[in-house]
């Protein structure tokens, strides 16, 4: 049971963190209408591969200072996702923020950068990561393919769509990340553990 809820955690987490370059494909898709196919996995694969990358270095960071933190670990895990979540929501409302990840996704500069800015989250939940599993390897592979199908998908949806769900998606992801942290909190808070 708690492999499985640790599992549901972890699977949480690669969505909501997925959801900024989920929202970033949908725009892709909707303005670069021609976008071959070759571009869309291009793409998909370097979101996927920064945002599973990014945790392995907040994972390391974390574990340096894990021994110091262990008696307020579920308040550091919690702060960090409600913040990162918060974070999300509030540039989802920033309506410039559109115009701005409008950049050509065959471009393979853009591509890197658009997936550095899109992974930075990541960095800090890798930090909560190692206060909540040990089972990283696992966490990384899921959160990285689970961003490269949403990622491909939203190329898809935007080129259908448009612009009508890229902010809901975003706020859609904090919502996910401060949840799950409730979640850590809790489960610490009722049951004296921390883990996931």
């Amino acid at each position: 049971m708690a492999d499985l809820m640790q599992l549901v955690t972890i699977l949480g987490i690669g969505v909501g963190l997925a959801m900024d370059a989920f929202a970033v494909s949908v725009v892709s898709g909707s303005v670069f209408r021609e976008l071959k196919v070759v571009h869309v996995l291009r793409m998909a694969f370097f979101f996927g591969a920064f945002q599973a990358f990014m945790p392995l270095i907040g994972y390391a960071a974390g574990q340096t200072v894990a021994d110091y933190i262990e008696h307020f670990d579920h308040w550091v895990a919690f702060a960090l996702l409600v913040i990162i979540g918060g974070k999300m929501i509030i540039e989802a409302l920033k309506f410039e923020q559109v115009e701005k990840r409008a950049q050509d996704p065959a471009n393979l500069m853009v591509v890197l950068t658009l997936s550095l800015a899109t992974s930075i989250d990541a960095l800090a939940v890798g930090i909560t990561l190692s206060l909540v599993t040990d089972s990283i390897l696992r966490a990384v592979a899921a959160i990285g393919v689970i961003t490269f199908v949403l990622s491909y998908a939203g190329v898809q949806i935007g080129r259908r769509a448009r612009h009508f769900v890229e902010g809901k998606i975003e706020i859609l992801g904090g919502v996910i990340l401060i949840v799950i942290g409730l979640k850590i909190l809790l489960t610490h808070l009722l049951t004296g553990s921390a883990a996931v």
